[in-house]
């Protein structure tokens, strides 16, 4: 049987320790760039979430715009809202349940 020398012992047990060593630290780095892709593809979706509603809200405010250029719909509008009358006009206020 071979005897297997001290200084081989330590270079084959250095090399091993070495490896493993780098196996832990790229598999940690491995492990942190996953998760900040995770966290980076949910906020992507967090976001285009409030996209979609914020471009709902822009046609909703279009819409508003829009009524708001028919001087009828804005004379309604004061009338109901801010209790305007017409000359003659009497304004009764019916309390909501």
């Amino acid at each position: 049987m071979r005897k297997v020398s001290k200084v081989k012992k330590r270079r084959i047990f250095l090399l091993g320790f070495g490896s493993i060593a780098v196996i832990v630290i790229m598999t940690f780095t491995m492990g942190k760039y996953w998760i900040e892709i995770f966290d980076k593809y949910r906020e992507k979706k967090d976001l285009e979430n409030e996209l979609v509603s914020l471009q709902e809200k822009e046609e909703e405010l279009k819409v508003d715009a829009n009524k708001l250029q028919n001087p009828d719909y804005i004379a309604r509008y004061a009338r109901e809202k801010y209790l305007y009358s017409k000359d003659g006009e009497i304004i009764l206020q019916i309390p909501e349940e």
